[in-house]
């Protein structure tokens, strides 16, 4: 039956991934036990938002749920405002899978080295936590605080958005001395008193109003223009079609066209090679390999 159908792709198979909650493999005796006696060598990745373990181990969850309860969705959006991020890229995406392929390849290795396999517990809320690492290393020279807005990247006028003319946004964040020297030369306000301070808590709410009626005159594509080429840390926010035509976007092929739906190609890239656009269809080899490069 299905099991067994199961059993023989296992047997064969290097590493074995299933999302479901703790427990659930184990009743279709599909459990990493079972499975040991079945390939030694198995890598058995689990795939959870709360992890195998703890009070909330079998509760329900998503994304905003466990990056929330973490504290990686604290410093999202500006002081004031609701903390909100981009759906899916920093739990399940960045915290989730890529922690579980990582915990995936360290296996492989091991299992090469050893012939043993190992089991990965790879949980949302552990990979997203640990995500913050490097800011939280920044606690010591004080340019994090845990009351939101009072932090260098989410409170100064230097690490923002502001809003053009056109009602489209550009991004600013020059955190250096030299690349704040430049943006402010760029805009002329290089002698301006207020300007002058790039740390001080103090004056960046002042310095943030000055700069958003700055940028509020003129458009998007007039700032692009202005600070193309330098080193003053400044870009437009673009949708995903608008990056599409990006020259910088466009010279990678970040972005592209499949059947009508716009996608972005594989990453990373490996020996300067470019990815591939997807197939509409993808046969597989003899070697069940399928390659995303030329």
């Amino acid at each position: 039956g299905d099991h067994s159908i199961a059993l023989e792709l296992i047997r064969k198979s290097d590493a074995l991934i299933e999302g479901f909650r703790p427990g659930v493999m184990e009743r279709l005796n599909l459990g990493p036990k079972d499975l040991k006696k079945e390939n030694k060598k198995l890598i058995y990745g689990r795939m959870t938002g709360w992890g195998q373990t703890g009070p909330r181990s079998k509760q329900a969850g998503h994304d905003l749920n466990y990056i929330g309860l973490n504290g990686a969705l604290h410093y999202a959006s500006q002081a004031g405002d609701i903390p909100q991020t981009i759906p899916t890229l920093v739990g399940d995406i960045g915290g989730g899978s890529l922690y579980l392929i990582i915990g995936i390849l360290s296996g492989l290795l091991k299992a090469q080295n050893t012939g043993e396999g190992t089991i990965v517990d790879a949980a949302i809320v552990d990979g997203s936590a640990h995500m913050m690492n490097l800011l939280m290393s920044m606690q010591d020279s004080g340019s994090i605080e845990m009351k939101r807005g009072l932090s260098l990247l989410d409170g100064s006028h230097l690490s923002r958005c502001y809003r053009c003319c056109d009602g489209k946004y550009i991004s600013v964040q020059c955190l250096e001395p030299k690349f704040y020297n430049q943006f402010l030369e760029v805009l002329s306000i290089d002698k301006n008193p207020l300007m002058q301070t790039q740390y001080d808590r103090g004056k960046w709410k002042a310095q943030t109003e000055f700069l958003s009626d700055i940028f509020q005159e003129n458009s998007q594509s007039y700032w692009t223009e202005l600070f193309s080429d330098l080193d003053a840390c400044v870009a437009p926010i673009l949708n995903p079609e608008e990056a599409e035509s990006d020259p910088h976007i466009k010279s990678r092929d970040i972005w592209f066209r499949e059947n009508g739906y716009l996608m972005a190609s594989a990453a990373p890239r490996f020996d300067d090679k470019r990815p591939k656009t997807l197939k509409s269809e993808i046969t597989v080899d003899k070697k069940d390999i399928i390659s995303d490069w030329t």
